[in-house]
């Protein structure tokens, strides 16, 4: 075909749908102010990518310290803002052409994110726990993350004093993509969102300064996993977009409770297909269920949170739970309330074996992160007990258990990151005999910690229990109260086991120092055990918060 031939058709075209009536192109409506706590992330991401490519090395560390703490404070100040304007109550709506959901959890959820990352970040910035190299103060990062462990150039870069700053802007996009998750308001939005807080963390796993082979090994089986996982997300989209005919949350809750108004005549034939709609559902929850951690999606979580660097760790065994939970919490509200007694069968099976699972493998774990790695897989399936709940009460349960065990894991980890030998960090679980006798202060913080995760009373992770346990047994789900009840019972057993290893055991002649950390790394254990004493002791208000924030709206 000649070339004016084509032209002339692209004319023709043209002419015809000018012509047509009502057929004109309309520019989409974005309400900017709504989505500024994302937009201000991703712009501070965008920035720390110049910065590393403009700024001089020596003044990279600190520029994008600077410009990570202040874009996460801005974005959560804009969370607060949109809450203030009653965006998380009586103006919650759906933003950006239907994508994104601006309403009372989507708000909870992001804040809560937004503020457990401002205290990661103090741990990825902490500089004084390792020796001076060769006269340059150094962090949990690899020098240079594209050389080969052990290499000349490795050693060179070491030398001559290189950090790897890169962390931080990809911190910055795995938060924006965590912001998004939760307050995806379609299935589209939903897997980009996915994939955009995921990417970085692959990578962030894999640049550990110390133990770089099994840090990169830790990467690379989290990618593979991670991978499959997105798989089976994508295609249970793509069945439940067969199904209903949109991607759209309030379009396809629509189609299965039967109250669409009017039925598209190609889909007539589909709409019907409950196995579409049956496989696709369970495709897109294994798809979330991995990112929680639970049985029997939970493989890679030991190795990866052994592997990874700790500060890595903690933002991403805290973060990226709260922006799953979200997700699966809207996809159960929003998308499948048709489906809750279909769903209910399956979500108690996985809830059991996630409870007993994590609580019962721990008790074998010689490694303090494989350790709390299989902690974090028994706290999955606790929150699931709420998840199942499927009540009001249910939703702002979870939202409640999220806040509390986020700022509890980051503490956690942080305290890890002081315990240290001449290898760097001793995470064996002999190496910490004696440390109360050692530094006293520092083993009361961790046991502070032990005991919440445990569910002592007066602690935050008492109230958080209490809270998801009480929602469950109200929605009919008192049988899942007992499994985990006695998970938490089994589980109490490994974290008293460390607090007496700590304060009754003698200390090694060979035993590890404590770090003394920079004012960074206190910050974030500072506030991990004012919120657990708070919440514990007067958790009230942040249970009324959470139970104001507990309306999704469609």
């Amino acid at each position: 075909m000649s070339a004016t031939a084509v032209h002339s058709l692209w004319t023709m075209a043209g002419e015809v749908t000018s012509a047509a009536p009502g057929d004109k192109f309309t520019a989409p409506t974005i309400e900017y102010a709504q989505l500024a706590p994302v937009l201000i992330v991703v712009g501070a991401a965008v920035l720390g990518i110049l910065v590393e490519a403009f700024v001089p090395r020596r003044a990279r560390y600190t520029t994008q310290v600077f410009l990570t703490v202040v874009a996460i404070a801005a974005a959560f100040a804009a969370v607060v803002g949109l809450a203030a304007d009653g965006y998380a109550t009586k103006n919650a709506h759906i933003a950006a052409m239907g994508a994104v959901a601006v309403d009372g959890p989507a708000l909870f959820l992001q804040g809560t994110i937004l503020l457990v990352s401002m205290v990661s970040v103090f741990t990825f910035a902490e500089r004084r726990l390792d020796p001076a190299s060769h006269g340059n103060r150094v962090d949990s990062f690899a020098a240079q993350a594209g050389s080969v462990p052990g290499s000349d150039g490795e050693k060179a870069a070491v030398k001559a004093g290189f950090t790897t700053t890169e962390v931080f802007p990809l911190a910055l996009f795995s938060v924006a993509g965590m912001l998004v998750f939760p307050a995806a308001n379609d299935l589209l939005t939903l897997f980009i969102a996915l994939e955009v807080f995921s990417l970085p963390l692959y990578l962030l796993c894999a640049v550990a300064r110390r133990k770089r082979l099994m840090s990169q090994e830790a990467a690379v089986k989290y990618f593979l996993l991670g991978a499959f996982s997105s798989a089976f997300l994508l295609f249970g989209i793509a069945l439940l977009y067969g199904y209903a005919g949109t991607v759209s949350y309030a379009g396809i809750g629509h189609v299965v409770d039967g109250s669409v108004q009017q039925i598209d005549p190609a889909l007539a034939g589909t709409m019907g297909n409950d196995a579409l709609l049956l496989i696709g559902a369970a495709m897109i929850l294994m798809g979330l269920l991995f990112k929680v951690g639970a049985v029997p999606f939970h493989m890679w979580t030991p190795d990866v949170y052994q592997g990874a660097p700790t500060p890595v760790t903690g933002f991403m065994a805290a973060a990226t739970k709260v922006a799953a939970f979200g997700a699966l919490l809207r996809l159960l509200y929003v998308v499948l309330p048709g489906l809750t007694w279909d769903l209910r069968p399956v979500m108690w099976g996985v809830a059991i074996v996630t409870m007993l699972g994590g609580a019962i493998v721990a008790i074998t774990q010689t490694d303090i992160k494989r350790l709390l790695a299989y902690s974090s897989i028994a706290h999955a399936g606790f929150i699931l007990a709420g998840v199942i709940a499927a009540s009001p009460e249910g939703i702002s349960s979870v939202l409640f258990y999220l806040a509390v065990y986020s700022f509890v894991t980051v503490g956690a980890f942080a305290v890890v990151t002081l315990v240290r030998d001449a290898g760097g960090e001793a995470t064996h679980l002999s190496k910490w005999a004696g440390l109360g006798r050692r530094s006293p202060l520092t083993a009361a913080v961790f046991a502070v910690f032990l005991l919440s995760f445990a569910g002592i009373p007066l602690t935050s992770g008492f109230s958080g229990k209490f809270a998801v346990f009480k929602a469950a047994a109200d929605g009919g789900a008192s049988g899942l109260v007992v499994v985990g009840v006695i998970s938490s019972a089994i589980a109490a057993f490994f974290y008293i086991r460390v607090i007496v290893l700590m304060f009754f055991s003698e200390p090694k002649a060979d035993g590890p120092t404590v770090a003394v950390p920079s004012p960074l790394t206190m910050t974030t254990i500072a506030v991990g055990v004012a919120v657990t004493l708070v919440l514990g002791l007067a958790p009230q208000y942040f249970l009324d918060l959470a139970s104001q924030a507990g309306v999704f709206v469609r």
